[in-house]
């Protein structure tokens, strides 16, 4: 697999169970980032907290033009609505793909108060089919901190934003994260 012009190929990040800490690598780049609750996990579960182990493409960038400029990537863009859901239902027919809400099963609200999702890549992550129970709305967004630490996501990979910015610009279609166990 090749990448385009000016993208690379691996976004690598290292976790270990228990530890909602890790490190994200993209060539010569290092960033501290968060996952889930419960670290790393290989067999990630529909409420469990941990962020799954595995490869995984980016499929694109969901972003909120009213708070930021149109980041510079090459990944799919996507401007968030207010209407934007996910749904994490795992019996739902839209189980771990994009709604419109109010949306009759539960489903996670994309247009957020905080700037968690302002940038948010969503990732290949149980979606080629969506096996009910294996996990939903795997993303790649921004961190929340707390006293200046990182705070852990609910399963997710998150940076703080000029980080983010910098991991993007560096991504385009063919781009893949890796998350492994340290």
């Amino acid at each position: 697999m090749t990448s385009s012009p000016g993208t690379m190929p691996e976004i690598v990040v290292t976790g270990s169970p228990g530890n909602p800490l890790g490190e994200l690598r993209f060539g010569e780049l290092r960033f501290p980032c968060a996952l889930g609750r419960t670290g790393v996990n290989p067999k990630k579960r529909e409420g469990d907290g941990a962020t799954p182990l595995g490869c995984f493409p980016l499929r694109e960038l969901r972003y909120r033009q009213d708070r930021l400029p149109v980041p510079g990537t090459k990944l799919p863009l996507i401007p968030i609505s207010p209407s934007d859901g996910w749904c994490d239902a795992p019996e739902d027919v839209f189980y771990n793909r994009p709604v419109r809400l109010p949306y009759p099963a539960s489903a996670e609200t994309m247009w957020r108060e905080d700037h968690l999702y302002d940038l948010v890549v969503v990732l290949g992550y149980n979606d080629d089919p969506a096996i009910p129970y294996a996990g939903s709305a795997v993303f790649f967004h921004l961190v929340r901190e707390g006293d200046g630490q990182l705070q852990a996501t609910e399963g997710c990979v998150a940076l703080r934003l000029d980080a983010m910015l910098q991991v993007l610009a560096l991504s385009g279609p063919a781009t893949r994260m890796r998350i492994e166990e340290a």
